[in-house]
């Protein structure tokens, strides 16, 4: 990689807003060892249709984890899109999903853009890559140094783009924002590539997704620099224990500061009930939602959670 020293690149490897390479890895295992809530091994649910876009600036669908299915007039996009039954290297290694895609691939319309977050395998599947590639040759938009592995899948058209660039290839506008996290597909790759979250703007209706982070004071620019949302995708699950995830992941206490630092009309909690990455039980982030909401006084309205394959309409 040949690339200028920025605040958060130190010429080798990226970094977290503030200059923090994120928790250490030899910390992994002691977190491993922690007592964790048992997940139901299944919990099937009927695929769902997603609504028609019927003239409105954006029809977003909770596919599951990370992934959206956002309608627009510009054209479809997904987010992190995830379809394989295990999170990990070969899809033989890691955790095994509990809850099915609530959209079957084959009931997707055509896709024009994919917003890619960073390459940790709940993130950044290649096998559903290669699905998409097939099928839709999408354009993907990605943090930098993530397009080599994106092609390798057999996506033609990538756009790597660097925090709070606007990408220019999308047929709608697309800016990277900040996360706080961390990228590696392997023990020896870690902070090699950037990661990130996205505003998209569709019919003048600003949607963030947030991508895989942490809670940080970058929330705030990103209402500064870009103005209030008026749809949040923010993640509210895979947070315990604390002193390991904290700075990993948000929990749903920081995701409703989340929601008031951008200035969102509406909030929807993501990455949750899909794959046991952590401690806590299956529930336990709709129910700390709840309580976080009420303790900032909120309305339910204002920060929900959608059900897997609902549809939410903006406008």
């Amino acid at each position: 990689m040949s690339r200028e020293r920025t605040d958060h690149f130190d010429g080798v490897r990226f970094l977290n807003p503030g200059g923090s390479p994120g928790q250490r890895f030899s910390q992994v295992p002691r977190m491993l060892r922690e007592p964790r809530t048992r997940w139901p091994a299944r919990v099937d649910q009927p695929t769902r249709q997603p609504a028609p876009l019927n003239g409105s600036a954006a029809v977003v669908t909770f596919i599951g984890h990370s992934t959206f299915l956002i309608q627009t007039a510009a054209g479809n996009v997904l987010t992190d899109p995830m379809y394989s039954e295990r999170a990990g290297p070969l899809n033989q290694l890691g955790p095994r999903r509990v809850r099915p895609p609530a959209v079957r691939f084959d009931d997707l319309p055509p896709i024009s853009t994919v917003l890619l977050s960073h390459n940790h395998y709940d993130h950044c599947d290649l096998p559903t890559l290669r699905k998409l590639a097939k099928r839709f040759d999408p354009l993907v938009v990605t943090p930098l140094e993530n397009g080599r592995l994106v092609r390798s899948a057999g996506i033609r058209r990538v756009e790597e783009l660097d925090w709070w660039q606007q990408a220019k290839m999308p047929p709608l506008p697309v800016t990277l924002t900040p996360a706080h996290h961390f990228s590696a597909r392997t023990p020896f790759d870690r902070n090699r590539a950037l990661w990130s979250g996205f505003v998209l703007a569709a019919d003048g209706a600003r949607i963030l997704f947030a991508g895989d982070t942490a809670y940080g004071p970058f929330f705030n620019d990103v209402a500064r620099r870009l103005g209030p949302i008026d749809l949040a995708l923010l993640p509210i699950g895979a947070y315990e224990p604390r002193w390991f995830m904290q700075s990993v992941h948000m929990n749903p206490a920081d995701a409703v500061q989340a929601h008031l630092d951008v200035e969102a009309a509406e909030s929807i909690g993501m990455h949750f009930g899909t794959f046991q990455m952590t401690a806590e039980g299956i529930d336990d982030p709709l129910q700390a939602l709840e309580q976080a909401r009420q303790a900032k006084n909120l309305p339910a309205s204002s920060f929900r959670t959608l059900d897997f394959g609902e549809s939410h309409r903006i406008r």
